[in-house]
């Protein structure tokens, strides 16, 4: 089997297992107990929390940990906009852009269902991109928070987010950005990124799937979602998971040094292979930015076949990927995403998502390139029949 689906989620790295294990057993105890067992949990939490910031050039007191990306991205945006609202009740409006995670989308529409918001969708180019001009008409003194993705999960587009933070951050507006893709491929400085608040995601980056992070800046102020015993500064209630944060931090830790080796690799990997597969199937249309996007992303449509047919027989051929979000649990809608780059709905409902794993080789990726060939050949002549 060759996988390519980091993008859905990745192996756990061996190092961030081993440095999980203690807290899986011995020392198993409640990081807000005050006996041994505790404090020496409390000790593994804070240590963690400062690797973390140290990643995100931040302090440690501006990271909370949280279930995952999804959870973050909630507490982001719904957080940040209540306290803000609540501090000045003109910031009625949230603004996100079309292209963005459902996590951040449907946060954006419950404040609107629930809480009285208004919501600002800034369009995109047919890149997928966001330009500051169309985000900076789509801000105001009523916008109590912004939240443009870092980069793309379907189509890999890298967006311009240190200008769009400037911009937002001249017009007072809060400026959050989910990074869960972006982490381990791109810089995460918040204070070069310019951004006020966060989101990354452990399984993204070789942590075990049910823990992420989030940094908020210690000016901007957060409404919490979850009520209960304080935790986390009490920004996210509810007995931490020591375990868990210390593997993410041991995995962003040991995914930001080699960012600088792997990154290249994986641009370059993946330029020779969507190169290929465009030589070798003529009809296939590279989505999102051809030159803007994240190293390891490449996403195609094959108009007028079914993208989900090309999948299973790639699948059949040892190749695994997928049509687009894993967080679409489920849908047969075509991709939000897609529609937003211009692409019609029969066209959108034919993609395919290879994003490649920083062990991939070009011996992998020739293979692949000739099984989605042979995949889409098959396609074809079964719906010519």
């Amino acid at each position: 089997m060759i996988y390519l689906d980091a993008a859905a989620t990745t192996p756990v790295r061996r190092e961030a297992l081993e440095a999980m294990w203690p807290y899986l057993t011995g020392d198993f105890g409640n990081a807000s107990s005050h006996h041994e067992l505790g404090e020496r949990a409390r000790t593994a939490l804070e240590a963690a929390r400062a690797d973390v910031a140290r990643v995100l050039g931040c302090r440690a007191g501006e990271v909370t940990f949280t279930s995952g990306g999804t959870e973050a991205d909630n507490l982001a945006v719904k957080g940040i906009a209540l306290a803000r609202r609540a501090a000045d009740p003109r910031r009625t409006r949230v603004t996100v852009s079309a292209v963005e995670h459902p996590a951040v989308l449907e946060s954006a529409r419950s404040l609107a269902r629930l809480h009285g918001f208004a919501v600002d969708v800034v369009p995109v180019d047919s890149a997928g991109r966001v330009t500051p001009e169309t985000f900076a008409g789509a801000i105001g003194p009523e916008t109590a928070v912004a939240s443009i993705m870092y980069a793309n999960n379907e189509v890999g587009t890298v967006q311009p987010i240190a200008e769009l933070a400037e911009i937002a951050r001249a017009a007072r507006v809060p400026f959050h950005t989910d990074a869960v893709q972006a982490a381990g491929a791109l810089p995460l400085d918040v204070r070069e990124l310019g951004v006020d608040s966060l989101s990354i995601s452990g399984h993204k980056v070789g942590a075990p799937k049910g823990v992420g992070a989030l940094y908020v800046a210690g000016r901007v102020s957060v409404e919490p979602l979850v009520d209960g015993g304080g935790q986390e500064r009490g920004l996210r209630s509810g007995t931490e998971n020591v375990a868990g944060a210390v593997a993410l931090a041991t995995a962003l830790r040991l995914a930001e040094q080699e960012r600088a080796t792997t990154a290249p690799r994986l641009a370059a990997l993946r330029s020779d292979f969507v190169g290929r597969v465009l030589e070798l199937v003529p009809d296939a249309l590279l989505t999102g930015d051809a030159e803007n996007r994240l190293p390891g992303s490449a996403s195609f449509c094959f108009p007028r076949v079914s993208g989900e047919s090309v999948l299973l027989e790639l699948e059949r051929r040892g190749i695994v990927c997928s049509s687009g979000s894993a967080c679409a649990a489920g849908s047969s809608d075509p991709s939000h995403v897609l529609l937003a780059l211009g692409l019609d709905a029969e066209t959108a409902q034919t993609a395919v998502r290879l994003t490649l794993p920083t062990t991939i080789t070009d011996g992998e990726l020739a293979e692949s390139a000739l099984a989605l060939a042979g995949a889409y050949a098959a396609v074809v002549g079964i719906a010519r029949t």
